[in-house]
């Protein structure tokens, strides 16, 4: 049985920031990826999707973005290239091609089942991503069997759904990405929203995550906060991946794709929608506002505004039987896929419990997941420092675990 101090499970730009930095300190580990370095990026993206931070916040640990466009933002193809080339440069020790199939505690370490053997390991990092597997309401089963449902991981691009209307349920970044390509292909497209972060992609003419970094707000950390719950659970940004262009509910509506509200259930073939749009555009309103001033404070000096989010003949049901949709897409979310983790410390949903990525399983370590240890975990610019911390609690859980052997020995 091969052993290594740590086993890293996931080769995307998470499990390869803490492989740098678990170099820098010595620690001997290994890198286990089922298929293939940033194999999401090749394999669970759409033709069109772009980044949403800019390419200047395309940054690791050891290595940021190198190319002549610091304003624009790298396709999925580009990022995948991007962090290959990361691996390549960092000499990674990858093993592609090599499934986990459990992790188990023993012998004062873990056990780490692969169909290609077993490792024994003192620590490992969990790095296989808060958005393995795409999250699907159970009311989606009670669409009619004639509608191609289809999620963000599996769609493409608009050639390959079938002609007709499009309902998108969420709008989150994916859904109102998704909403503004299916209706500028020439599909009439219905948007089912519910809770939502409304932001713009430029304020004060900067990007507005170039804000967000400069004033601190991404840098917040996890202990910082009243409701850690609530805000690892916020909805991801509006976002689209393109210089100054803002798509948010309005320009979608002014465009001509019809809002309702968060899709409440499905009977005989109706979809029925909340009727609480109106107030959930609003909190999206003033929770924009409230960023703002937080921006205008470090400033030092106020700036625009936007005009509140219009609401006007929100449908509450639509007949999934006429004909009028073909394909509903569902961009509500994804969760962590990990069957094969043997340990106690997940909840009752599937989700591991951790203190910062810290587990209460000494030597298990978790990276990856939103608001980890900072409000920008979620973004590639964000593994960088939660890979150095979690390293330096990791080295020092070695250190202290040796000594408790060395004296145990003695």
């Amino acid at each position: 049985m091969p052993s290594t101090t740590t086993v890293i499970v996931g080769a995307g730009h998470c499990g390869l920031a803490m492989s740098h930095c678990l170099a820098a300190r010595s620690i001997d580990h290994v890198v286990l990826e089922r298929a293939e370095v940033a194999n999401s990026w090749r394999t669970q993206r759409w033709d069109s999707l772009r980044l949403l931070t800019p390419n200047w916040m395309t940054r690791l640990p050891g290595y940021g973005y190198r190319g002549d466009d610091p304003d624009g933002y790298l396709g999925a193809r580009e990022v995948a290239a991007m962090i290959e080339d990361y691996a390549d440069r960092s000499a990674a020790p990858v093993l592609t091609g090599t499934t986990v199939t459990s992790v188990r505690a023993a012998g004062g370490g873990y056990v780490v089942r692969t169909d290609q053997g077993i490792w024994h390991a003192s620590t490992v990092v969990l790095a296989s991503g808060a958005a393995a597997v795409p999250v699907v309401p159970a009311l989606a089963r009670l669409a009619p069997t004639r509608i191609t449902s289809v999620t963000p991981a599996g769609y493409r691009n608009p050639g390959e759904l079938p002609p007709g209307g499009v309902l998108v349920v969420g709008a989150s970044a994916s859904g109102i990405q998704l909403a503004d390509e299916l209706h500028r292909s020439g599909r009439p497209v219905t948007l089912a929203v519910g809770e939502h972060v409304r932001m713009p992609r430029t304020y004060r003419g900067r990007d507005i995550l170039w804000w967000l970094d400069a004033a601190g707000v991404l840098d917040q950390r996890y202990d910082e906060v009243d409701d850690l719950v609530r805000a690892r659970n916020v909805p991801s940004m509006q976002l689209v991946g393109s210089p100054g262009r803002t798509v948010d509910l309005n320009a979608l509506t002014l465009a001509g794709v019809r809002l309702a509200g968060r899709l409440a259930g499905i009977q005989n073939g109706i979809a029925q929608f909340s009727g609480s749009l109106p107030n959930v555009c609003a909190l999206a309103d003033l929770k924009l506002g409230r960023l703002l001033n937080t921006i205008d404070a470090w400033a030092g000096a106020a700036g625009e505004r936007f005009a509140p989010t219009l609401v006007r003949g929100a449908p509450l049901g639509l007949d999934l039987r006429s004909g009028e949709i073909s394909t509903i897409v569902w961009a509500t979310g994804y969760r962590p896929d990990l069957p094969w983790l043997d340990v106690p410390v997940l909840d009752r949903k599937g989700r591991v419990v951790h203190d910062g990525g810290v587990t209460a399983c000494p030597g298990l370590y978790l990276i990856g997941m939103p608001f980890l240890r900072r409000r920008k975990s979620s973004l590639i610019d964000g593994a960088a420092d939660d890979a150095a911390e979690l390293t330096t609690h990791l080295a020092g859980y070695l250190d202290a675990f040796a000594g408790r052997r060395e004296r145990s020995a003695s």
